[in-house]
């Protein structure tokens, strides 16, 4: 984290608030950090599979999903190299791997957010503004919406890639994004600055934009006395995994930096506030990446086909199974 008068100011605060930090960081993240790759490969190599090999057909809405799942896959990547150093207490795989890895880290939650309210947006279309020539989006037209994402997230982060964050000397060097103001460049504390400032707006816009079109969708569904009224039910609870997603994922990030950011601006002395709020950062990154594990439950609530899909492919797994433990039997006896 960027630290300013807390750690300079005093000598025993400083060391006991880095080995407590450090202390904290080790314990917390890793087995959290394991918990959202097993859980995120285990929906995401299934996602995978049902989208290379068992859609029939592709919309719009299932390529913003496709585009969901790499994005978590890149993240999924860049955990392990992560955990790691948690658990080594260094990083080891140098500098070019440094950057890499800080940048598809923070990318993905970028990406996440950006590609989970394209999906509200477009259900909100099909649902309230039927006619719209929105809903008449062709697959080539959803690449390039797909990719205009792409671009929008990646450019921010660019600079990620940039600079050197690596920290220390010899073997013990570690992977920081964030450093001291004592040992920072103004090229870092403006990176810094920027990411910290990304982190809010990229949640509260997209937030906004979600909270817009589930009230939308939930007065349409109350007003919609006939026609397709399961339709309707299914954007809203399409709206209400994403709504759960942001909350449960993202929320914590954006209020934990919040408070950093307004511990070091407002109480630059307060070394027990920066102290709470870099332990409940450490925690809310963990939460973070677990969107990777909850995205595949949004593909089945927001993709009739994925859903088909999946229950199609159930009973052969399942038949696959039992004729497995068949032949073993038989095999044994």
């Amino acid at each position: 984290m960027v630290i300013r008068n807390c750690i300079y100011s005093h000598t025993v605060i400083t060391i006991t608030l880095t080995s407590q930090w450090a202390h904290f960081h080790c314990l917390i993240l890793p087995p959290v950090l394991a918990v959202d790759v097993v859980l995120g490969l285990l929906g995401n190599v299934v996602a995978l599979w049902i989208f290379c090999f068992k859609l029939k057909a592709w919309n719009p809405n299932n390529l913003f999903l496709f585009s969901l799942v790499i994005v978590d896959f890149l993240a999924l990547v860049s955990l392990p190299l992560r955990i790691d150093a948690l658990l080594r207490g260094y990083w080891v795989f140098g500098d070019a791997i440094c950057r890499i890895n800080l940048f598809l880290m923070f990318s993905n939650r970028t990406a996440s957010i950006a590609l989970l309210t394209v999906v509200a947006v477009y259900r909100y279309f099909k649902v309230v503004h039927p006619h719209h020539r929105f809903n008449r989006m062709t697959r080539r037209q959803a690449a390039v919406v797909s990719l205009f994402v792409w671009l929008l997230v990646v450019a921010p982060r660019v600079p990620l890639l940039a600079f050197n964050h690596i920290k220390g000397s010899g073997d013990r060097t570690q992977c920081f994004f964030f450093t001291s103001y004592k040992e920072a460049s103004r090229a870092i504390v403006v990176l810094v600055a920027m990411h910290r400032i990304l982190t809010v707006l990229e949640f509260v816009v997209p937030l906004a934009l979600l909270l817009f079109c589930s009230v939308r969708i939930s007065r349409f569904l109350r007003q919609r006395q006939r026609g397709k009224p399961d339709k309707v039910r299914k954007a809203m609870r399409v709206c209400a995994a994403i709504v759960a997603v942001f909350m449960v994922c993202f929320l914590p990030t954006t209020v934990t930096t919040i408070g950093l950011w307004a511990v070091r601006s407002y109480r630059p002395w307060d070394c027990n506030a920066f102290y709470t709020f870099t332990q409940l950062n450490i925690v809310s990154l963990g939460l973070n990446f677990l969107n990777s594990a909850l995205d595949p439950i949004v593909y089945v609530f927001s993709s009739s086909m994925f859903r088909k899909a999946l229950l199609g492919a159930l009973p052969h797994c399942l038949c696959y199974h039992r004729t497995n433990q068949r032949n073993s039997s038989a095999f044994s006896v």
